[in-house]
């Protein structure tokens, strides 16, 4: 009889410690409220018992708002004297923005760059370096403006994260806000990142809501890509597997908006 993949339960390490005041309470509770369907990619407990960093995937986010950015990094404070705990949590659209910010909490950077083994994985080297820029966001070029999850969970389309941001760097100064289009196949198996670049964010928007050409794709990254890796690159559209255009955006102009989902990832199949 074939064995089913259980994900692991988050561990928050928390046994015999309270909250450091009611709210902090109430908000963990809040947050972790549907934490039987978390999946964990990755934890960290500082060997002092100080810190734990930890990396979810929300299996239940499909069931919220239109475009629910769909992991969560949860850095848990405890102060082991006193056996009572703080915490700070975030949503994600993307794996490498959650690990940026567990990074910057301090985080060990070769723990974050772990990955869910039954997890989708980068297509092509563009993919990982884009992914890299991201995670570690150098010289804090990049302030992500909106984001959006398009996430019908079926085997028949894939998974498309929009990710709108504003970059600094003054090479993207023609065009500052940049579109990372992260696109899943219908298996779940792998996925591509491309960086669209654009004038504004409401550039950005129509195209997002119209599709009427390719994505205009940035420079690629220096060292990046070889002949096979820029052949793809220059091949690249964002029409050719079935993904939904996304309607009129009904929040504030810079989104990047789309239809609602209905079904979960499934990022522990």
């Amino acid at each position: 009889m074939a064995r089913t993949y259980e994900p692991p339960a988050p561990d928050y390490r928390l046994d015999g410690f309270q909250a450091v005041t009611d709210q902090i309470e109430d908000d963990f509770f809040s947050v972790t409220l549907s934490d039987d369907l978390f999946v964990a990619l990755t934890e960290h407990h500082s060997a002092d018992g100080r810190d734990s960093y930890l990396l979810l995937y929300d299996r239940s986010a499909i069931w919220d708002i239109p475009g629910m950015a769909e992991y969560v990094t949860l850095h848990i404070t405890r102060d082991v004297e006193k056996r009572t705990f703080d915490f700070a949590s975030e949503r994600h659209p993307v794996v490498p923005l959650a690990q940026n910010w567990l990074i910057r909490r301090g985080c060990p950077q070769e723990v974050v760059r772990g990955s869910h083994p039954h997890g989708p994985r980068p297509a092509d080297g563009l993919t990982a370096r884009l992914e890299d820029l991201l995670r570690t966001n150098p010289g804090d070029r990049y302030e992500v403006l909106d984001h959006y999850t398009d996430n019908p969970c079926s085997f028949d389309v894939g998974v498309e994260v929009r990710t709108l941001v504003y970059d600094s760097h003054p090479d993207s100064a023609h065009a500052p806000c940049r579109l990372f289009l992260e696109e899943t196949t219908m298996n779940l198996r792998s996925y591509t990142v491309r960086e669209g670049a654009f004038t504004s964010a409401e550039e950005a928007d129509t195209w997002i809501m119209e599709r009427e050409s390719p994505l205009p794709l940035a420079s690629a990254p220096p060292g990046s890509v070889g002949r096979r890796a820029a052949a793809a690159r220059a091949r690249s559209t964002v029409t050719g597997n079935g993904l939904a255009v996304a309607p009129a955006p009904v929040s504030p102009p810079r989104s990047a908006t789309g239809p609602a989902r209905t079904h979960s990832r499934g990022h522990a199949q």
